[in-house]
């Protein structure tokens, strides 16, 4: 499994790089350069876009669309040849697009999108380029009924080259070269561009990196560093101070143990020696528990083959849907690794129907993710937005977990029933279970949970910011050897968090601790969730795309975390009991 999981991450990497050169971007003088317009949107809602061609521009002839990989369209890309000529060299000043008469509708149109602060995005040769399609000119005045609206008629291309290829494009507006839409009546309006060509010493390998300097400059790093350094302190505070009670604690407990057992007295026992034998008490809802630790463990597994990707740099910016290539493509291929997991962990706890756990495992993360795509497209749909995928790549998608992910899960679930594991618990388990005596509130579940999530979320809280402006805003996020820092210490400061919990659970004689942290470890997603806050979710659209968006990543990272919570929990459980028994 892992070796045939590498080779697809090679080939993928492989397959990525010569989608990239298969256009080996040299020109002569008087040759076409490919311009592609994608996109158009509210610039203070990056997530609501339409087809450049809903506006009512000049279109060229004959419209021809890009043949695009799965990961554009899942990126929203829609890639249509843009009405402008801008050959290789070829200067052109107040070049004539077209004269084009607007309805009174398509004034309208052009005006509300003046007053949502519309901009467009095109591909010049593989470089993004933007542009704001018109402006509001308020002229200090507060009533906006006197608002007036202005649509841009001329664009400046200003080029960028170094011999035979293109380095740089810039778009400017002509600010003297407007139309009135503050009125709904017919307008003709003449579209033109000009183009200007300037030589560069900027070497083509280096044409990108304009785009990732936004996340690399000197004040941003220092905060990212900051946040590392924070994070640190608080890992360090944290591992020193559990480390000290825990240690004290365990050696009073060791010693206690020792003595009581040399002693022989009627004094009865207490503490989690008393329950040592309910401690390995298998789960209730072992078929669910077994799941979701499966799911997780896949999560996990796609998480850092997608770490491991960024890191030798495939996800560059603005490289078009290569990370959701990868999601699909890897989490496809890690589904054997959910089967395996789940099966294997489900018979050691002797469970008996592994085909339903096998289904529930495929399904506890595909059903959600379906139902949210579901409502996510229908509402894209219904506003016609690129977010909406077409036909054909919904057959795709489900022809890869028809044929692939869906065998390879089966294939993992079968080799885990076969696998013959035992569950290696350090003592017997009593044959009934011992009565919990009453807790105090702050033993209860949501007190613990909220501990469980306060410190990791406390630790990676500055990166989050990064990681929000990239999601719901314009901001690139490229600096992935810090988020990999992060990623490190978030699941240690989880792993001494939900060691440090447990062991107090048990020492109150709570011996239920299987769900309470793999429950908790969600207490710190929601704190995710929270800490992102946007007044502009008002949007309809944007509502609904960011609550169903951060539901399923709710799900993915809840996953991930529960399963490194159990995982720790385990261990330390099974080291203490050894030493004890």
């Amino acid at each position: 499994m892992a070796s045939s999981l590498l080779v697809a991450l090679l080939f993928f990497c492989w397959g990525n790089q010569v989608r990239s050169d298969a256009s080996d971007h040299r020109y002569k003088a008087g040759d076409p350069v490919p311009l592609y317009a994608n996109k158009v949107g509210p610039f203070h809602n990056p997530s609501e876009t339409y087809r450049y061609f809903d506006l009512p521009f000049c279109s060229p002839a004959h419209v021809t669309e890009k043949k695009e990989a799965l990961g554009e369209v899942l990126n929203g890309d829609r890639l249509v040849s843009a009405p402008y000529k801008l050959d290789f060299l070829s200067e052109k000043d107040s070049e004539l697009v077209c004269k084009k008469k607007l309805s009174t509708g398509e004034v309208a149109q052009f005006r509300k999108a003046v007053i949502n602060d519309y901009y467009f995005q095109m591909y010049y040769d593989d470089l993004p380029i933007w542009g704001f399609i018109g402006k509001v000119d308020k002229e200090g005045k507060t009533d906006p009924s006197e608002y007036k609206y202005f649509l841009y008629k001329h664009i400046h291309f200003d080029i960028l080259y170094n011999k035979d290829r293109v380095i740089e494009i810039n778009v400017r507006t002509d600010p003297n070269a407007l139309v009135d839409l503050t009125e709904d009546k017919e307008t003709e309006v003449e579209f033109m561009y000009s183009v200007k060509w300037k030589e560069t010493d900027t070497p083509f390998e280096k044409r990108m990196e304009k785009y990732s300097q936004s996340s690399s400059l000197p004040h941003h790093l220092e905060i990212h560093w900051f946040s590392i350094i924070n994070s640190c302190v608080t890992v360090l505070l944290l591992t020193g101070f559990l480390a000290t009670i825990l240690m004290r604690v365990l050696k009073n407990d060791f010693v206690k143990y020792a003595h009581d057992e040399e002693a022989v007295d009627d004094q009865e026992e207490t503490g989690w020696k008393y329950i040592h034998g309910d401690v390995f008490r298998y789960p209730k809802n072992k078929s669910l528990f077994a799941a979701a630790l499966g799911s997780g463990t896949q999560l996990f597994t796609l998480t850092v083959f997608i770490f491991i990707l960024s890191l030798v740099g495939v996800f560059y910016p603005y490289n078009r849907g290569a990370l959701f290539t990868a999601l699909v493509v890897i989490y496809a291929l890690t589904s054997g690794i959910a089967g395996y997991t789940a099966t294997s962990f489900y018979c050691q706890l002797e469970g008996t129907n592994w085909v339903r756990n096998l289904l529930l495992t495929g399904c506890l993360f595909c059903g959600p993710l379906f139902l949210t795509f579901c409502f996510l497209n229908t509402v894209a749909i219904v506003y016609s937005a690129t977010a909406a995928l077409p036909f054909g790549t919904i057959v795709v998608i489900v022809l890869i977990w028809t044929l692939v992910t869906s065998p390879l899960l089966v294939l993992g679930g079968i080799a885990g029933k076969n696998s013959k594991a035992e569950f290696q618990a350090p003592c017997r388990t009593t044959k009934y279970p011992r009565e919990i005596p009453p807790l105090p509130w702050y033993r209860g579940t949501l007190p613990q949970m909220a501990m469980a999530g306060f410190l990791p979320f406390s630790a990676i809280y500055i990166e989050l910011y990064y990681i929000f402006a990239s999601v719901w805003g314009h901001r690139i996020y490229t600096i992935y050897s810090i988020l990999f820092i992060v990623f490190i210490i978030l699941l240690i400061v989880t792993a001494f968090i939900t060691v440090a919990l447990t062991y107090f659970q048990l020492a109150a004689e709570d011996h239920e601790w299987w769900w309470r942290y793999a429950i908790s470890s969600q207490c710190s997603v929601v704190s995710f969730i929270d800490f992102y806050h946007d007044n502009q979710k008002t949007y309809v659209f944007k509502f609904w795309f960011w609550f169903c968006k951060f539901s399923f990543c709710y799900c993915d990272v809840y996953l991930t975390i529960a399963n490194s919570s159990i995982i720790f929990s385990v261990t330390f459980l099974v080291i203490c009991i050894n030493v004890i028994i």
